[in-house]
């Protein structure tokens, strides 16, 4: 008869643990509480949200522009100020061939028009001499000869300039772009004045950094910090330093936005440090929009913004219930083979799905809060395989610790021998899910990388569940005579493991 019933030294407090556990969660509630993060964010397919198709800008001549390179990147940069915004779980992806190519934006929730104004923008900034300005309304006069450059200033672009009236909202909805190597004419964003402009001396390229601020000095207006590159530095401080000595208005500086004057301030002195500032009656949503914008350049083709759809959040609240009764209907068959198979050992594994619900749940409220996570039909997908992986990790110990007592251990030694075997199996299991969900996420987009974060999420939860709560707990539940007995419910009597020599002895 074997005789294995040896004592294992253990310095485990299950109780100060499961204590600890509790405080965490009581922290993270209370996280939840003071930040205000009491609803889950849901995504496009589940509340609705905007869906909208950006279709390339064709003039006579520039069929060849429209190249798979050019929409790439475009997709890239829109994808860049998408996720600026702190907009998760939108979609940014082209579709079609060659000129026919379109450019798919989704963005979930309420923020979804204001986005598709702003990732279309081609953001061509130019830096341009003024050469001359007048009123915005239209006027039989053209500018004065005399005092305009002649080579500049051709008669041409001068009945433009008479011409062009800033008072007409069409005129007021920039070109989209602009030529950098000729003199233009262009009306402020305001419609209050025109301007003829010199060619462009420093583009938008050059710009390495933009940031919004506020001068809490000069009646808290908003404006747009710059910083050039190294040639935006060189270029900047040499068109400041040519128009200082300038008579007006050809020692102003027009900064030019897709073909619309922003400001046009006076040049005092040369400035070569490679800063600068865009002022301009700006609200705070504009000035940030602006500074996202050029943050990460100028898409490389314009687009004229095609069929916008609205998808409705009823199919999306279908989508939700769904999911969330699959989850329950889960639950519940784990509830019940818990019950049946391991008795009263099976309150371990239903306290653990509890608690691991509960620690998901509030990392949903905050990380929605802190990094705009969104939960979408793909993550609820990769909620409920986890409700497997935590059913996986308890049976396992379970087991274990039944083979432990078939081996004539007592079940407090069981408990600690058995975890000491389990632990491995467990840990290794759960790294191979989190490992997969990483490379999902890092390889994959759109919804794919939902299921791969919240399936990585929640395998991460069930660790910590399974080391701070269903070992501790189990270890509890072995002190209690209801237990350690082998009472015919505790599930680790002899006739529940299986042991049928020693429950016919017993019997």
């Amino acid at each position: 008869m074997s005789t294995t019933n040896k004592p294992v030294k253990t310095s485990a407090r299950p109780g100060r643990t499961l204590v600890v556990l509790a405080l965490v969660m009581l922290a993270l509630l209370a996280t939840v509480l003071i930040t205000g993060a009491t609803a889950v964010r849901l995504g496009l397919d589940l509340r609705g949200g905007t869906s909208v198709t950006l279709q390339p800008r064709i003039a006579p001549g520039d069929d060849g522009k429209v190249t798979t390179e050019a929409i790439d990147q475009a997709v890239s940069i829109i994808r860049q100020r998408v996720n600026s915004l702190g907009v998760a779980e939108s979609e940014v992806a082209a579709q079609g061939s060659g000129t026919n190519r379109q450019i798919i934006i989704s963005i979930p929730g309420d923020t979804g028009r204001r986005v598709v104004e702003l990732v279309g923008q081609t953001a061509e900034l130019r830096f341009r001499q003024v050469l001359a300005t007048a009123p915005g309304a239209a006027s039989a006069a053209p500018a004065d000869p005399a005092a305009t450059p002649a080579a500049a200033v051709t008669p041409e672009l001068n009945a433009q300039f008479a011409a062009l009236d800033c008072t007409k909202p069409e005129n007021l909805q920039g070109t989209g772009s602009d030529n950098a190597d000729g003199a233009i004419v262009a009306c402020d964003r305001n419609g209050a004045a025109k301007y003829i402009l010199d060619k462009a001396e420093v583009l938008g390229r050059q710009v390495s950094k933009a940031t919004a601020g506020i001068d809490q000095q000069g009646g808290n207006a908003w404006f747009v910090s710059l910083v050039f590159n190294g040639e935006g530095t060189k270029a900047f401080g040499d068109i400041t330093a040519r128009v200082t000595s300038l008579p007006s208005p050809q020692n102003q500086v027009a900064i030019v936005l897709d073909g619309l004057v922003v400001s046009a301030p006076r040049i005092n002195e040369a400035i070569p440090s490679g800063n600068a500032q865009i002022t301009g009656s700006f609200t705070q949503l504009e000035a940030q929009d602006l500074a996202n914008v050029l943050k990460y350049g100028a898409l490389p083709l314009a687009f004229d913004r095609g069929e916008v759809q609205q998808v409705s959040p009823t199919l999306g609240a279908d989508q939700l219930d769904a999911g969330l009764l699959a989850g329950l209907l889960g639950f519940i068959l784990i509830f019940v083979y818990s019950v049946l198979y391991y008795r009263g050992l099976g309150l371990v594994s239903i306290g653990s799905l509890m608690v691991a619900t509960a620690l998901v749940y509030l990392l949903f409220l905050l990380l929605g809060k802190w990094i705009g996570f969104t939960l979408t039909l793909a993550g609820i997908a990769g909620a409920i395989v986890a409700i497997g992986i935590t059913a996986d990790s308890f049976i396992v110990y379970f087991e274990r610790i039944r083979d432990e007592i078939r081996d004539g251990r007592s079940l407090r030694s069981a408990v600690e021998t058995g975890w000491t075997k389990a632990r491995r199996t467990i840990v290794v299991a759960d790294f191979v899910s989190i490992i997969s969900a990483v490379l999902l996420y890092l390889f994959a987009v759109g919804g794919v990388r939902g299921f791969a974060f919240t399936l990585g999420l929640t395998t991460l939860v069930d660790l910590i569940v399974v080391f701070a709560f269903t070992k501790p707990l189990t270890m509890f539940l072995a002190r209690l005579k209801f237990f350690s007995s082998g009472h015919a419910l505790s599930g680790v009597s002899a006739k529940s493991i299986g042991n049928v020599s020693l429950a016919t002895k017993e019997a």
